[in-house]
């Protein structure tokens, strides 16, 4: 081999060959690592989210008849499982407004009723995560330890959920999400 000035031809052919295979098995390795789903890769705790959103939902209906008031409902809910575990909270503050009529009934500011509850259960089907746990709940429906269950379907505004309570009495809430998110990420 004749050596060229600087020795360029004898670094390439030293090197060239080398290089390039080392550049394959890199893009190899990054293609290999990107095949693994998200939740896997930072699977260091075994944790996996199932479900989380909050927003602001408009229960269908209102109070009901005769007077179908609005109510307005602060969301947040969160549910993990580790291992055999689902653990989870789940919040919900439910307002209508001063007055049925007139210059009061868009102030929002009367607190009906809210849920503070614990998820220690669920369900995924699809789009759709069926959430259960117990709640402390003041207002209406008000107790201790109420068994709850929330079914969120994914979405942003216009995707529903449906919060029963199963206190005495059991109270069924029928929600349209108007802002914010609600998001199934796993199938169980």
């Amino acid at each position: 081999m004749r050596k060229q000035k600087g020795g360029s031809m004898s670094k390439l052919s030293k090197y060239g060959v080398w290089g390039s295979a080392g550049a394959l098995l890199l893009i190899g390795a990054w293609i290999f690592l990107l095949s693994f789903p998200v939740h896997s890769v930072s699977a260091q705790s075994g944790d996996r989210s199932i479900a989380r959103g909050a927003g602001t939902t408009i229960v269908q209906g209102g109070t009901g008849s005769p007077g179908f008031i609005p109510v307005l409902t602060t969301i947040a809910f969160h549910a993990e499982k580790s291992g055999n575990i689902v653990t989870g909270g789940f919040e919900c503050f439910a307002r209508v407004p001063t007055s049925a009529t007139g210059p009061g009934s868009a102030q929002f500011t009367v607190n009906a009723m809210y849920v503070t509850g614990q998820v220690t259960g669920a369900v995924v089907g699809g789009d759709t995560a069926t959430l259960t746990g117990t709640a402390q709940i003041t207002g209406l429906g008000a107790g201790s330890g109420v068994p709850f269950e929330l079914v969120v379907h994914r979405g942003g505004p216009g995707a529903t959920a449906v919060l029963t309570t199963r206190g005495s009495p059991i109270l069924v809430f029928n929600e349209i999400l108007t802002e914010g998110s609600f998001q199934v990420l796993a199938d169980e």
